[in-house]
């Protein structure tokens, strides 16, 4: 609580207040905007929800948006579950920690965790990330009230804030070479996924395409390495 309680919940919390005021905009009551936040627990999936709801589409073809737009969680669930699973830990605790992953507790998670004793994770995890899920259920109800009293270029920015906050601690948290070529390639290949891959698979693309040429450098190199090492 204490690691979360300052610089990531508030940056959290001003990307969703955005997300009250999109649900406010579609006539959605408070209590589903709230609500969003706890179950959807991600603010681009929250927005394709509120957004495709007014665009009058379908909630079979809303549902399989939301759900696409959730899948880059997929590869992160799967690098941070085995620094959480021990011997004998319930298939449900971790079905649970599943749900809490996202961008402020993957990150902050994947940093310390290595570190950190693994009797010790599991109890911290949940710990950081219901403060933070907390932060930003408060802020969804304060952005349903406050976001139409804010003019848009400063309601766009706080939305904008959020990521440029992972993406530094993403900076931060990179310990290996090949952790800075993946984030070199996504990043340079994001602007052109964009331009070309159809929306809600840009950044998706972007990502693994990136993160595959990392780690098929790193292999390479890593090989080569070995092998002027051997005798």
């Amino acid at each position: 609580i204490r690691d979360v309680a300052g610089l990531p919940a508030l940056m959290l919390m001003a990307s969703l207040v955005g997300v009250g005021g999109l649900a406010r905009d579609i006539g959605y009551p408070l209590g589903a905007g709230v609500l969003s936040t706890v179950l959807i627990w991600a603010a681009p999936g929250q927005m394709v929800l509120f957004g495709t709801i007014a665009s009058g589409a379908a909630l079979p073809a809303v549902a399989v948006a939301v759900s696409r737009s959730s899948v880059r969680f997929l590869p992160m669930t799967m690098a941070l579950l085995p620094l959480m699973r021990r011997p004998g830990t319930p298939t449900w605790v971790l079905l649970l920690i599943s749900h809490y992953v996202a961008i402020t507790a993957w990150v902050h998670s994947m940093r310390v965790m290595p570190d950190m004793a693994p009797e010790r994770r599991i109890p911290y995890f949940f710990g950081f990330a219901n403060t933070v899920l907390v932060a930003a259920a408060l802020a969804t109800g304060a952005g349903y009230y406050l976001i139409g009293q804010l003019p848009a270029a400063l309601a766009a920015g706080l939305l904008l804030t959020s990521p440029l906050f992972f993406l530094v601690n993403m900076v931060a948290a990179a310990k290996q070479p090949v952790d800075w070529l993946a984030l070199g390639f996504g990043i340079g290949l994001a602007p052109l996924a964009i331009a070309i891959v159809p929306a809600g698979l840009d950044l998706l693309v972007a990502g693994l395409v990136g993160g595959t040429l990392a780690y098929l450098i790193h292999r390479f190199l890593t090989a080569r390495r070995e092998k002027a090492d051997a005798p």
